[in-house]
């Protein structure tokens, strides 16, 4: 996997973050979701790094980054602590700004990137999602079936941790043929550690509470994205029949210009289809340049 990048773990000031970085050109963070790592963008990383630096993390709580102690109101996994982490390793490797993509509870990371840093972030790429807030306040009977996932893992500890510990081959079901088999090993060692169990409920513990705070408190105070923001797609996942008008959705959020893709592929794109996934970010990134 990611030929010619380089692989290593920075710390910065609350954890250490594994990153795999390489590539040359302006500077691009990849940010994975759950359960993933970073080496989800294997097959991605490698097409836009012909021209462009890529930077691809553990978030902490996954993989092998850090799993700080958690708090009471559970900020510690807060997406706006994961987005300060990213820019912090984003100035270590020497990127004052960076374009961003991130996927699924990376999107909300790249979001919170782009809201709270918008000098840092020139464009943003939100992979198969709608802001939390949106989702929350959109909230039916639909989209309760369809991502209980979100009120299971977020219940108070230890009760999911104990359920899904005990039986991860049930809740993770993901094959090294769809993930390829180096990036599924990397997923199945992450997954033994209960540290990550638990850290990845964390993360929906601050999701329905502070992130949705945060992003109703951007959203009280006027502040929206600045750069130009690519919301994309997969026209097998669950987002297009949960949401009519997805790009408006992002345009509502956004004073920048916003464009909205779908691309055959299920909820992860950048593993069933990255190349057209590269030649959308090249696309629009070439526009905006």
């Amino acid at each position: 996997m990611f030929p010619d990048f380089t692989l290593e773990h920075i710390s910065l000031d609350e954890v250490s973050l594994r990153v795999r970085h390489g590539g040359t050109g302006p500077a691009v963070l990849l940010i994975h979701g759950h359960p993933r790592t970073h080496t989800t963008w294997h097959r991605l990383a490698p097409l836009l790094a012909q021209e462009y630096t890529v930077v691809c993390p553990d978030l902490r709580g996954y993989g092998q980054s850090s799993k700080p102690p958690t708090d009471g109101r559970h900020e510690t996994y807060s997406k706006r602590r994961m987005a300060a982490d990213c820019l912090r390793l984003m100035t270590a490797l020497g990127h004052e700004t960076f374009h961003v993509v991130g996927h699924d509870r990376g999107g909300y990371v790249a979001t919170r990137l782009a809201l709270d840093h918008p000098r840092a972030v020139t464009h943003l790429t939100a992979l198969d999602i709608v802001p939390i807030a949106e989702a929350l306040e959109r909230c039916d009977a639909d989209f309760a079936t369809r991502w209980w996932h979100w009120f299971f893992r977020a219940q108070p500890h230890p009760g999911p941790e104990t359920i899904i510990g005990s039986n991860l081959s049930l809740w993770y079901q993901d094959t090294a043929e769809q993930m390829g088999e180096e990036s599924w090993r990397d997923l199945q060692n992450a997954l033994s550690d209960p540290r990550t169990i638990h850290a990845m409920c964390e993360d929906y513990r601050a999701g329905l509470g502070v992130d949705n705070e945060h992003d109703l408190a951007d959203r009280r105070a006027g502040r929206r994205v600045q750069c130009p923001t690519l919301a994309v797609w997969g026209e097998e996942s669950d987002l297009p029949d949960l949401y009519d008008d997805i790009t408006g959705i992002w345009q509502s959020w956004a004073d920048g210009p916003v464009t909205g893709r779908s691309v055959k592929s299920g909820h992860h794109l950048a593993e069933d289809a990255p190349g057209e996934l590269a030649r959308l970010l090249r696309a629009a990134w070439a526009a905006c340049a």
